[in-house]
């Protein structure tokens, strides 16, 4: 059956003990599970899940409209089908410090070996946008205290996201990373950097791991591995791409289908049966019943 192999606690293990390898890793978003079946086939390290994704593929904008229920029920679903851990955006926690104590027993419980929440206040929005509003540096650390000890797996990772430095300052935003370090906070995860420099600067400042966001048409210019390598980074996420690279892929495949009358001249660009089964792990069901893969495919 395609569940991970893996149980969530070996998985969280392993992911604590990769953080500290001395190497970034590498989480592509992925925004269901067969893509999280394709990340792990590809050797990535790990598996991220959007916020922004998960609204936009409900047909929501991203500014706190979608619940724990919706996110979470769509995290589980992905982390289920692979050993790679899997990381997951939850807003702002989704309400005051008794929801987010609650948000981080359920994602806990559903398999996550991390999530990373945000110091904005609701409405919410892409941290790659102007006009941002935070709540204070104290309120946040309350919750982040309160994430911290919902936590049961002391190597789930709980990520503090500042959106601070557009609003604030590149100073600002340190000092507030630095303050939700000390509230429990296993990683940190500075928000629209504005430059290689910047990112260098979080390096020398804070002392726990770091995870640097490069996310297309935003504030941070798409710095390669090997800078992060360089710089020091721990993780790097790639939360967009797969669904970005989908969507403009089924748009232009419609506009042409709707143009030409007919899909015949695009059945070239398209995933094969074959590569859907392969990924998919379809001949294994015939342990089952082995009138289940009883066909050749071409």
């Amino acid at each position: 059956m395609p569940f991970r192999e893996l149980s969530a606690e070996k998985i969280r293990s392993r992911f604590r003990t990769g953080l500290s390898g001395g190497k970034p890793l590498r989480f592509p978003g992925a925004f269901s599970p067969m893509v999280a079946m394709m990340i792990e086939e590809l050797d990535f390290d790990g598996v991220y899940v959007s916020g922004a994704v998960v609204a936009a593929d409900l047909g929501l904008p991203d500014i706190g409209l979608t619940t724990l229920s919706e996110v979470s029920q769509r995290g589980r679903a992905i982390a289920r089908v692979t050993s790679l851990p899997t990381i997951i955006d939850i807003d702002t926690g989704f309400g005051e410090p008794m929801n987010v104590a609650r948000t981080i027993e359920e994602i806990e419980d559903l398999g996550m070996a991390g999530c990373h929440m945000e110091d904005q206040i609701l409405p919410k929005r892409c941290g790659h946008l102007d006009n941002k509003e935070l709540v204070s540096t104290e309120e946040m650390v309350r919750k982040i205290r309160i994430a911290a000890e919902a936590k049961r797996d002391p190597n789930f990772v709980l990520i503090a996201r500042s959106d601070s430095r557009a609003s604030e300052g590149l100073d600002k935003a340190m000092d507030r990373a630095k303050a939700y370090v000390d509230a429990g906070a296993d990683m940190i995860f500075p928000e629209a950097m504005m430059d290689e420099k910047e990112f260098e600067a979080f390096r020398e400042a804070i002392n726990v791991p770091l995870l640097a966001n490069m996310t297309e048409f935003g504030k941070s210019d798409l710095f390669d591995y090997k800078t992060f390598e360089r710089i020091g980074y721990n993780l790097i996420i790639y939360p967009v791409t797969a669904w970005r690279l989908a969507m403009r892929a089924v748009e232009d495949g419609l506009r042409s289908v709707k143009e030409k009358g007919s899909q015949a001249h695009l059945v070239g660009e398209m995933q094969t049966r074959k590569r859907l089964y392969e990924i998919l792990g379809y001949e294994d069901y015939n342990r089952f019943d082995e009138s289940i893969f009883n066909f050749k495919l071409k």
